[in-house]
């Protein structure tokens, strides 16, 4: 036991850290330690020689337990003492003022006031609907036959019907047109309207989301033409892009929902791989248009005889990607903190023509 007692105490006395110390504990008093198994040697002794072997070996053992504590307390005052050197710190310096991490305003809110302010100064009021539509509404009111690809369950999400209850089922809006037809039976001609908002579709990929934005613009009065629609289009890519040299082109197209119909391209370039607007020699279609078909004026409750008007709509999402370099349209809805920061607004950037519609 004279041995094992100085052997130890050296031991224990000349380890360096935590980890050799907890080794010294094992093979020292743990269930297979050399004074463990000592200590199981008393089964076997008289009972005179227990008398004696036994307190000796029990005291023996207490004291390497109390060498073992003293040591590990001395191992962590060193290194607190080591890491208070290395981590010393001056508490009478001024305080470092703490980075600011306000809200922004996310890019699709900043593109929607943008556009609303622009077609204010026109004269357009700004009208809104239900983002559930009735079937009607959201295609029959619109000439959108039963045949059309949007209306198949692949292109559009349906709303569930109770058993039993055969009406057409109502559908995620797949466009704001609804809203035009709401705004007519509403108020009726002449009417300026445009209807921003949420509407849906079943597609998915780096310029298609299941649920994104829309604009669209309805004009209706006795003597409306498609030369008021283009004005109406140049002025607010001039406007929007802030650029005074627009140029748009107009492709005939068809829309169940104008009749004629165009596509709209605006002239633009692609320099180091950056848009550049108004320039080059590259056309990039941007939206959709045509003077209003007389059966959804019908619809709407205007008589197609006496009344006439223009409609167009586009992606909000994608003339924000446009104007502000936004390479994928996922990332508008991945609330990812650091993308909002970056091309986040400031809460009291508000957008007006006299003062700058961006930054």
């Amino acid at each position: 036991m004279s041995e094992l007692r100085g052997k130890y105490l050296e031991l224990i006395a000349d380890a360096a850290d935590e980890d050799t110390l907890e080794a010294l504990r094992v093979q020292a008093v743990g269930k297979k330690g050399e004074i463990s198994l000592k200590m199981r040697e008393l089964g076997k002794m008289s009972p005179e020689e227990r008398q004696v072997a036994g307190p000796a070996l029990n005291a023996l053992k207490d004291e390497i337990n109390s060498a073992l504590a003293a040591k590990k307390a001395a191992l962590a005052d060193s290194a607190l003492e080591e890491r208070l050197r290395a981590e010393w710190l001056d508490v009478t310096l001024p305080g470092r003022p703490a980075a600011r991490r306000g809200g922004t305003v996310h890019p699709i809110s900043q593109v929607q006031e943008e556009v609303t302010a622009i077609f204010a100064d026109m004269g357009f009021a700004v009208a809104e609907g239900p983002q559930i539509e009735s079937d009607w509404y959201n295609f029959d009111a619109l000439n959108i036959p039963g045949h059309h690809p949007s209306r198949q369950e692949m292109d559009t999400f349906y709303m569930h019907r109770a058993e039993g209850d055969d009406r057409p089922p109502h559908v995620l809006r797949t466009h704001t047109s609804p809203v035009q037809i709401r705004a007519m039976q509403k108020t009726g001609a002449p009417i300026r309207v445009i209807a921003p908002g949420r509407v849906y579709r079943a597609d998915y990929d780096q310029t298609h989301t299941p649920m994104f934005h829309q604009v669209e613009g309805l004009a209706i009065d006795k003597d409306i033409s498609m030369a008021n629609l283009k004005w109406v289009l140049e002025e607010f890519c001039r406007a929007y892009f802030e650029v005074d040299g627009v140029e748009l082109r107009f492709r005939a197209s068809h829309f169940p929902f104008t009749e004629p119909s165009a596509e709209v391209d605006i002239r633009c370039s692609w320099q180091g791989g950056s848009l550049k607007i108004g320039e080059g020699d590259d056309w990039m279609e941007i939206l959709g248009s045509g003077m209003v078909h007389p059966h959804v004026l019908r619809s709407g409750g205007i008589d197609p005889d006496k009344w006439q008007g223009f409609a167009f709509g586009m992606g909000i999402d994608r003339i924000a990607m446009l104007k502000y370099g936004i390479p994928d349209l996922r990332a508008f809805f991945d609330s990812d903190l650091r993308w909002l920061r970056h091309y986040g607004f400031a809460a009291l950037d508000v957008p007006t023509l006299h003062g700058g519609l961006s930054r």
